[in-house]
């Protein structure tokens, strides 16, 4: 079977990803700078060496095929290799640097912590590409392959080989709609009881949550249950339902959305949010400065 690794020209590579971004081989032979007719040759070699049309014309613009949106990752990772070995230099010019740096975060810190992150690295490295990937059972072997730079989270399961800085203690907090008609006078182990509430089913903290529960032998009454905080500070703002989660997402959407926000009213763990990252990248310099940056906006 034909592979990436088969390809003997990284310019098909680049001639691949740029017609996925775009959807068009027009404005893709604009961002390259050459003629249509030479991107057409030049994907017509793509489709025959991968075997497949790769891209069909549609409504919409050109559509990627199943085929390509298996292959444009790994055909990322591939030009991103290269672009590293060419662009290599001893010292790490965050105003000039043009590079990628792909953080594995929770669904919170899309939140809490990337619009902090982007707003430096936009101010101080406009070059830099950010992007952002969950952090699942993949994240280890993506921070030891290179593919993940960063993952900044509660991640207590990670390996060896890692190292880790302390950014800052996370508690647990309850958030009300500031109008709630029964908790005028603040929140109470009965009244959370007794009232309904919004469920996050995922997260790495989630398993914390539901041991303190469990603990004060509380079963609450879900009314919601949600995949992740967003849409959670609008449903709390507009409904009597209760959220309880990390005090800096609690704090955060309170913020945003004009909540009310309570100390819990039962003990839950808390827990510590670090950076992590393999040893094999301790000594890179982008690394190295973007662990700075993150040390720096957030312990």
């Amino acid at each position: 079977m034909t592979t990436l690794e088969a390809l003997p020209e990284p310019k098909l590579l680049q001639l691949f990803d740029v017609p996925y971004q775009c959807r068009s081989v027009t404005r893709a032979a604009e961002q390259l700078g050459q003629s249509q007719p030479t991107i057409s040759i030049w994907l017509a070699r793509l489709r025959e060496q991968l075997n497949d049309p790769l891209f069909v014309r549609t409504p919409g613009g050109m559509a990627p095929t199943p085929r390509a949106d298996q292959l444009i990752g790994p055909c990322r990772e591939v030009l991103e290799s290269l672009r590293r070995l060419t662009a290599w230099e001893p010292q790490f010019i965050a105003a000039t640097a043009q590079r990628r740096f792909r953080l594995c975060v929770s669904d919170a810190s899309h939140i809490t912590l990337l619009p902090s992150i982007l707003n430096h690295l936009r101010s101080h490295a406009p070059g830099i590409r950010l992007e952002a990937a969950r952090i699942d059972g993949n994240t280890e072997s993506a921070l030891e392959s290179g593919e993940a730079d960063l993952a900044i989270g509660f991640v207590p399961w990670l390996g060896g080989g890692m190292y880790q800085q302390v950014l800052f203690e996370q508690d647990w907090v309850c958030l009300s709609n500031p109008q709630h008609p029964r908790l005028g006078d603040g929140m109470s182990l009965e009244r959370y009881r007794a009232e309904g509430h919004v469920q996050i089913s995922f997260g790495t903290g989630q398993k914390l949550l539901e041991a303190g529960l469990a603990r004060a032998g509380i079963e609450r009454r879900i009314m919601l249950e949600l995949p992740a905080f967003l849409g959670l500070g609008m449903i709390i703002g507009t409904t009597d339902l209760l959220g309880t989660l990390p005090r800096h997402i609690g704090q955060t959407l309170a913020d945003m959305h004009g909540l009310q926000v309570h100390d819990c009213p039962f003990e839950v763990e808390g827990f510590t949010v670090k950076q992590h990252w393999h040893a094999r990248y301790h000594q890179d310099n982008g690394n190295r400065w973007l662990r700075e940056v993150v040390r720096g906006l957030f312990q």
